[in-house]
């Protein structure tokens, strides 16, 4: 799963500033795109496409016209739950 750090099967650390930015494709799929940190100036960590089920993190979820961003409060996983279902939980 591009540069995110593995935390077990079908599942990858999230640092606790780390900011997914969700937009949606015409295709009724989710362009996910994964951020270290907000501030950081530099490539994203992931980028995948599925849907973003839920977030259960401490987060703060800005909308945006083409989607949202979670910008994540604490340390936290990804997780595949189906071929292209993710869920973001707290470590």
């Amino acid at each position: 799963m591009n540069h995110l750090a593995v935390a077990g099967d079908e599942t990858w650390h999230l640092p606790r500033h780390a900011h997914v930015i969700v937009h949606e494709t015409p295709d009724g799929n989710e362009f996910i795109t994964i951020y270290d940190c907000g501030a950081a100036q530099k490539p994203p960590s992931a980028q995948l496409i599925g849907n973003l089920v839920r977030v259960d993190a401490d987060h703060e979820l800005l909308n945006q016209p083409t989607g949202y961003i979670a910008k994540l409060r604490e340390e936290s996983t990804l997780e595949r739950q189906a071929e292209d279902h993710f869920v973001i939980r707290a470590e």
